[in-house]
């Protein structure tokens, strides 16, 4: 047993410009060895993109795409007794499935060959709110595979 007191949630801070807690939380998934400046001139470079290419509130297209690839069951690794992993469905809360939604929406447009991360992550993001794209396969994919496991429900 921990000898320390728990740890006071933090809430997250809001981004400068747009005053919104998400935008700041895909900033600081994007941030890569410190540097917050330029993860937020990719995020609103893209931000910059997606006004041009949908014309309707960026912020809205970003809040969407995040709704449309949040998960809500997923699957962890157990170990029985005879030493053999498994693959068990659990459900997930929505601050988990938040933050897994940003890191599939990051990592599926950082696998897309070809220009900057701006122009990526804003064609990852209109494809995610419209229903498609990398993220939204990754979303499916994880719901097949808690689909299939169903049987092992018990073991969690």
């Amino acid at each position: 047993m921990s000898r320390r007191g728990t740890a006071e949630k933090r809430t997250a801070n809001s981004d400068p410009i747009f005053r919104n807690r998400l935008v700041n939380m895909v900033v600081n998934r994007i941030m890569k060895d410190g540097k917050k400046s330029l993860a937020y001139q990719i995020l609103y470079r893209a931000v910059k993109k997606i006004q041009q290419k949908t014309e309707t509130n960026p912020l809205l297209v970003l809040r969407q795409a995040i709704h449309r690839v949040t998960p809500n069951i997923g699957v962890k690794t157990r170990r029985n007794k005879k030493g053999s992993t498994r693959k068990v469905p659990i459900e997930i809360g929505s601050k988990q499935g938040r933050t897994l939604a940003i890191r599939w929406l990051l990592e599926a447009s950082q696998k897309c060959p070809g220009r900057n991360m701006a122009f990526k992550f804003s064609s990852e993001l209109v494809d995610a709110a419209k229903g498609s794209g990398g993220a939204i396969r990754k979303k499916e994919a994880t719901r097949r595979m808690a689909e299939a496991n169903r049987a092992l429900a018990h073991f969690r």
